[in-house]
Formats: C-alpha cells, sequence, structure tokens
C-alpha cells in the first residue's frame, strides 16, 4: 500500500478545444464508439457501464477548463476519487485514443481547505 491513500488525482490535459463540451465530446466520443461497434447502440445510461480504466467508468469524470485549451479531468463521484494508479490507468487509455496533445497525472487541488 502507498502512503498516497487519501489523496485525490486528476488529469492535467491540453488540447485543440475551446469550451469544456468540445473537450469533453474529445474524451467520451472514441469510448462510446468502441461501445457501439461491440453493443450495437448507446443510451446515455450506458455511460456508467463503459470502463475507461478498471475501476472507474465514463460517467464518473467530469471535465472542467482550467486555461485556454487546457483542461482538467477529474471524478464526479465523491465516493470514488481517482487514486493514483487510477489516473495513471485513464492517462494511459487516453493516450491510446489520442485526442488530446498534452496529458499529465497531477494530484488536485482543491480551491477551498477542506481540511
Amino acid at each position: 500500500m502507498t502512503e498516497n491513500k487519501g489523496q485525490e488525482y486528476c488529469l492535467i490535459v491540453e488540447g485543440a478545444y475551446l469550451t469544456e463540451s468540445e473537450a469533453e465530446h474529445a474524451l467520451r466520443d472514441p469510448f462510446i464508439e468502441d461501445w457501439v461497434e461491440q453493443h450495437g447502440n448507446f443510451k446515455i445510461h450506458n455511460m456508467d457501464d463503459i470502463q475507461v480504466t478498471p475501476g472507474v467508468t465514463l460517467g464518473s469524470l467530469g471535465v472542467y477548463m482550467i486555461d485556454e485549451r487546457v483542461f482538467e479531468i477529474s471524478s464526479n463521484d465523491a465516493e470514488h476519487p481517482l487514486t493514483e494508479h487510477k489516473a495513471k490507468g485513464v492517462a494511459e487509455a487516453l493516450r491510446r485514443q489520442d485526442m488530446f496533445d498534452e496529458i499529465s497525472v497531477e494530484q488536485r487541488q482543491e480551491d477551498a481547505a477542506a481540511d
């Protein structure tokens, strides 16, 4: 076990996307296309069935713009934050999809102190 158990991680990605919506589509589209190829159709509730990496579903990830063409991808599920291991798995899956120019894993910084 690691000492980072209580720490939450996120991905910082860069790409040619001008809005959160565009970056979110870039994140989701390849996984949805793979799902459709395997299952024949897609419904919005399938977002929680699509595994990006073991333990992380597509529906649990959120995309937030932090600067021009720079976005944070993190877990929307407070019960299941991204651990360092899961974040690295998501990063590898995104590198295979080749939708973002730069991808890095970082410890998530909260705006407000949650102590």
